[in-house]
């Protein structure tokens, strides 16, 4: 939606101006008019683009957003005012102009949900579906709390995620990276030299500078093939069957798919435990969940629970079906559901199964550490004995 510069004056002829969101020329006229401001001037406002694209809203600090809005909507400041406030004091430029666009939308007669819906990029369905909660029963305030909560949460199981995955990946690459690199640069210096002395060369020096003849001889292609990889895994799993294989794949790996299953189901509960303490009905929230599980095996569970739900079942049932859940889980539910707490049992897993991904964390990272170390210390270890072998074979014979 573009920006409009205007000039005009009050009522009382005082004279005005500034910027409004519109999306034409004409629909800027119109909202200034039901301000009562004769209009002057109006002129569309140049966009600066930014060298690296639109920013984005991080969860982080969507999360801080809703913390504060919580805040002054319990003080009892009109939701227009604080949109306004949080909009100026934000640092962030995409949700600064968000909040601007969400606080024209309410003043021109929309609810915030509806508001906050066109903005689909920023706050997400399970959001605005919360504020529609919220909105409808007079508890803005308390939702915006959960929500808050919620997101705070998400954040700390993306961070869990990342210790997982990224810590022992980076290592593993960096290492096979300064293997190449030694293979590639250092060992032909070796190689010449042994050549010099004319003499034959023990088995795993052989074998070490063939490895490293094929690397420099083929480095480009072996850099392609990598690239190659990377960007075909990342093109199989943009597919629905392909992202299914590979999350079925992950969940079943010996260590990271206890990590990942931990993960995904305390998301899980943390999601369906929000949204049904918020007032949304238990199919809208099963949708809700499943198309943000972040996991296509946890995802068509879901559904297919929902679909049982919705004929009639208990939510336990079909969960126990799936085999995806864990019994304790699937028990908490029907608890759950027989004494009419299902909100809170899903939380109390949630809060369960927070714990243990940090706990899996910590034991995932404690075990691939001696991991590494053993497989640079081996790969260094082949190397150097391997280059200094035929110089302690011919130390020997001059001894």
């Amino acid at each position: 939606m573009p920006s409009y510069t205007y000039v005009g004056r009050s009522r009382g002829g005082k004279l005005l101006q500034g910027d409004l969101m519109a999306a034409s020329k004409s629909e800027a006229i119109a909202a200034l008019r039901k301000q009562q401001i004769l209009v002057t001037t109006v002129e569309e406002k140049a966009e600066k683009k930014r060298l690296f694209g639109r920013g984005k809203v991080k969860q982080k600090e969507l999360g801080v957003f809703t913390r504060q809005l919580s805040f002054m909507i319990d003080a009892g400041l009109p939701l227009n005012q604080a949109l306004e406030i949080l909009g100026s004091q934000s640092e962030n430029k995409a949700l600064q102009k968000t909040l601007f666009e969400v606080r024209q939308a309410i003043e021109g007669g929309s609810g915030f949900s509806e508001a906050l819906g066109a903005h689909p990029q920023v706050f997400s369905e399970l959001y605005t579906n919360m504020v529609a909660a919220g909105e409808t029963g007079g508890i803005l305030d308390m939702i915006l709390g959960r929500l808050a909560t919620y997101i705070e949460k998400l954040v700390k199981l993306r961070r869990a995620i990342k210790s997982a995955l990224v810590y022992p990946v980076s290592v593993i690459v960096i290492a096979i990276g300064v293997v190449i690199l030694i293979l590639w640069q250092v060992i032909p210096t070796f190689a010449k030299l042994f050549t010099g002395l004319g003499r034959s060369l023990p088995a795993p020096t052989q074998i070490t500078i063939d490895i490293s003849n094929f690397v420099a001889n083929y480095i480009l292609f072996i850099v392609g093939g990598i690239v190659a990889v990377v960007w075909g895994v990342r093109f199989y799993y943009s597919t629905k069957g392909g992202r299914k294989v590979i999350d079925t794949l992950l969940l079943r790996l010996p260590v990271l798919g206890i990590v990942l299953r931990k993960i995904a189901i305390a998301r899980f509960c943390r999601t369906l435990g929000t949204l049904v303490s918020s007032g949304v009905p238990i199919l809208d929230a099963l949708d809700i969940t499943a198309r943000t599980a972040g996991n296509t095996v946890i995802e068509e569970a879901v559904m297919e629970a929902r679909v049982a739900v919705e004929s009639g079942k208990t939510l336990s049932e079909p969960l126990r079906d799936t085999e995806v859940f864990p019994p304790m889980v699937v028990h908490m539910i029907s608890v759950g559901e027989q004494t009419g707490e299902l909100d809170a049992m899903v939380n109390k897993v949630a809060d369960f199964y927070e714990e243990e991904v940090d706990a899996a964390v910590a034991d995932l990272l404690s075990l691939l550490e001696p991991l590494i170390i053993i497989f640079l210390g081996a790969t260094v270890g082949w190397i150097v004995v391997s280059m200094y072998l035929p110089i302690f074979s011919l130390i020997s014979e001059i001894a």
